[in-house]
């Protein structure tokens, strides 16, 4: 399996920014080190906790890069949403082992 350097680059500044946009908040402080908070859902939006190991996982950066065209970088509620049903993002990061 191939690593595509310019999409993890992407995929880093994409979270450095969503980070900066709300870093701040309290729910950001609990979040371990090495982990980061992402909102998923089509209509409500649930908050995981997963491990950036996953920003390397080509099917998780078509999921960022699905999340920048419809929402953009700054987010209302601070952190990454991802634009899909919970039941594929939770498929998606099973398979990681991000849960």
């Amino acid at each position: 399996m191939a690593i595509h350097m310019p999409r993890i680059i992407q995929t880093r500044q994409i979270l450095k920014r969503s980070l900066s946009n709300g870093g701040s908040t309290p729910a950001s402080m609990d979040i371990p080190k090495g982990y980061f908070a992402i909102y998923v859902g089509e209509q409500e939006k649930k908050r995981f906790v997963v491990p950036v190991s996953i920003l390397s996982e080509p099917r998780f950066q078509e999921l960022l890069h699905q999340s920048e065209q419809e929402f953009g970088y700054n987010n209302p509620m601070g952190g990454i949403t991802i634009p899909c049903s919970e039941d594929v993002f939770t498929d998606i990061a099973s398979r990681f082992g991000a849960f």
